[in-house]
């Protein structure tokens, strides 16, 4: 991990545990948002700011403020204006239901915006839909979000099972057809399943040979999951897992003798996992949704770049995927107008289906799949350099 970032993450995280004081620590104001006649449009965040995905969701939720106060300098003499309001969930259901509640019922939220995690995700959605708002941009939501059920739900990446079709497809190029899965027992691991699995059936392969989904923590129930797992002597294991529980899994198996492929999920995280396994992170095979976040050509990048070196942070691939996400959410607001309900706003998303957010395209049409973005597959150095 670079160590500005990290130095980041631990000064950031320190001010975090203010408690009570968090939402008003990160709520992203303007003089132009505090001048007469303005539009304030209040996005209500609950982000895992601690616990086992802290630092997917820091990343996430820093990138998302760097946006937000591009939106609102550009936007500054129309006076409509962005303010974000972060609430930690820890990665915890519960509280990210709760939160939900808070920022809808008690600050006026207009809309839950960029919940991470499978599991909060889905808790977002249901509050949002009793309470008749909108949740824009989860990060790991499961594809059943993605559905006709849920009309009021906007996704900025694509879903679960677009990562898989890349994984699936790309072991099956290089011939390897006898594919296990490895995951966390919770909602995201289900979810990722259930997407390998349609992979795996729409691509007319043979279905898994071995599939684990085992408590975070390691020990025991991970050991004797994974002898099972190697049984079969399957080529490649998906992991759709947080960082800890694909690091446990991959020295485990690679202590034991596996020399086949490993292939893993975005929300893993590239930093959470080399900080982990560090130069073991070698050969590991990941998914990712948004560009590379290091220098590039491609103008959403560059300018995500700029605004990182006037912070005190540092680039990651979270941190872009908050930034685009708040960028979109900001052009939705824009062509709503000041005057926007909830249902406009609603119309207006589902019609974004081409949106260039700056040589990357946006589709918010409700339903399963996207077929205008594409999707990476990045390989991991011993030293922590990402390939292509």
């Amino acid at each position: 991990m670079n160590d500005a970032r990290r130095q980041w993450l631990m000064k950031t995280g320190a001010l975090l545990t203010l408690g009570s004081a968090l939402p008003r620590a990160f709520a992203q104001t303007t003089r132009a948002a505090t001048a007469a006649g303005a539009r304030v449009v209040l996005l209500g965040q609950s982000v895992p700011l601690t616990g086992t995905a802290g630092e997917i969701g820091l990343a996430f939720a820093a990138g998302s403020r760097l946006a937000v106060s591009d939106f609102n300098e550009r936007n500054a003499a129309s006076g409509l204006q962005l303010k974000l309001l972060q609430l930690d969930d820890g990665y915890d259901a519960a509280r990210a239901a709760t939160n939900a509640r808070t920022l809808l019922s008690r600050d006026k939220a207009d809309m839950l915006f960029g919940f991470v995690g499978t599991a909060s995700s889905n808790a977002g959605a249901e509050v949002a839909t009793q309470q008749g708002s909108l949740l824009f941009a989860p990060f790991a939501a499961s594809d059943t979000l993605r559905g006709p059920a849920h009309p009021n739900v906007f996704h900025v990446r694509p879903g679960m099972i677009d990562e898989a079709l890349k994984i699936v497809r790309q072991c099956a190029t290089v011939g390897q057809t006898r594919i296990a899965l490895v995951g966390d027992d919770d909602a995201m691991g289900h979810a990722g399943l259930a997407a390998v699995q349609q992979a795996v059936s729409e691509l007319k392969l043979p279905p898994l040979v071995a599939t684990a989904l085992v408590p975070a923590g390691g020990g025991k129930p991970l050991e004797e999951a994974l002898k099972a797992v190697q049984k079969p002597s399957p080529q490649a294991i998906v992991l759709v897992s947080l960082s800890g529980t694909t690091a446990n899994a991959i020295r485990a198996l690679r202590k034991s003798g596996y020399t086949g492929s490993f292939m893993a999920f975005s929300i893993v995280g590239i930093d959470p996992l080399y900080a982990e396994l560090g130069k073991d992170i070698g050969g590991i095979v990941i998914s990712q949704v948004v560009p590379s976040p290091r220098p590039s050509a491609i103008p959403i990048v560059k300018e995500y770049r700029a605004a990182v070196d006037n912070s005190d942070q540092a680039p990651s691939y979270e941190g872009l995927e908050g930034f685009i996400a708040a960028k979109t959410v900001g052009e939705a607001v824009r062509r709503a107008g000041r005057g926007f309900t909830p249902q406009s706003l609603q119309r207006v998303m589902g019609a974004m289906t081409d949106y260039d957010v700056g040589g990357f395209r946006i589709n918010l049409r409700p339903g399963l799949r996207d077929n205008v973005r594409s999707i990476d597959l990045i390989s991991i150095s011993s030293d922590g350099r990402v390939l292509r």
